[in-house]
C-alpha cells in the first residue's frame, strides 16, 4: 500500500525487451532496497528483482502490467516517481493507493498560473463514477486533488487539476506533453462503496 506522496525521482537506466515483456533497470536513489519488497513506479507496483549499493534496481514487467499500464512508454533516461511501501506509522499525507492501475489518462493541456500549473487529462469512461470535485486520484502514482469533472463526450471526460510549485518540481509531471498518457489510479473506497450497493451486505 502506498500514499502518492513521491518520495524519490528515479532516472531509467535501461529497457530490456523480454518475451511479451521487459526488465526496467532504473536509478533509484534508494541504497538499503530489500530484495522482492514493493516499490511504486509510476504508480505500479512493481517488486525490486535486483538491486545493489548504488541503488541500481531491476524490475520485471509483465506482459499483463504492459497492456494495463504507460509503463511501455518509458525509454532510457526518463524520469520516473518512486515511493515506498508504506508502514504502519506512515503519515496518510495523500491518500490510499494500492499501485493498481485502473486505466489510462492522456494528458491534453498544461498552462501557467502563476508558480503553479494548470493540467487538464483526459480519462476513459468507465472511470468517470469514481472520480468526483475535491476528491482524490492518482495520477504516474502522484496523490492529486480534482479541481473539475467534465461530463462524458465520445466516451471519455475531462479532469483539471491545480499543481503547485513543490509537486511541479519533485515530480515527473513537468516532464510530461500534450498527448502523454498517465497511469490512472482512482480512489479504492469508492470502488468499495460501488461493491457494496451493487451486491449488498451479508449479515
Amino acid at each position: 500500500m502506498f500514499s502518492g506522496i513521491i518520495e524519490h525521482i528515479g532516472r531509467i537506466k535501461t529497457v530490456e525487451p523480454r518475451d511479451q515483456a521487459i526488465l526496467l533497470q532504473v536509478e533509484t536513489g534508494l541504497a538499503d532496497m530489500d530484495l522482492g519488497e514493493s516499490i511504486a513506479v509510476n504508480g505500479v507496483c512493481l517488486t525490486v528483482a535486483a538491486y545493489d549499493s548504488t541503488g541500481l534496481a531491476d524490475f520485471f514487467v509483465s506482459a499483463e502490467t504492459l497492456s494495463r499500464t504507460a509503463l511501455g512508454r518509458l525509454k532510457e533516461g526518463v524520469r520516473v516517481n518512486l515511493e515506498r511501501a508504506s508502514t504502519p506509522a506512515t503519515r496518510l499525507s495523500g491518500h490510499i493507493v494500492q499501485g493498481h492501475v485502473d486505466g489510462l489518462a492522456t494528458l491534453v493541456s498544461v498552462d501557467a498560473v502563476g508558480e503553479s500549473h494548470h493540467i487538464v487529462f483526459r480519462l476513459p469512461a468507465a472511470l468517470r463514477g469514481y472520480v468526483v470535485e475535491k476528491g482524490s486520484i492518482a495520477l504516474d502514482g502522484i496523490s492529486l486533488t480534482v479541481n473539475e469533472v467534465s461530463d462524458i463526450t465520445d466516451g471519455a471526460f475531462t479532469i483539471a487539476l491545480m499543481i503547485i510549485p513543490h509537486t511541479w518540481d519533485h515530480t515527473g509531471l513537468s516532464e510530461i506533453v500534450p498527448g502523454t498518457s498517465a497511469n490512472v489510479e482512482v480512489d479504492v473506497l469508492a470502488k468499495y462503496v460501488e461493491s457494496l450497493l451493487k451486491y449488498g451486505v451479508r449479515s
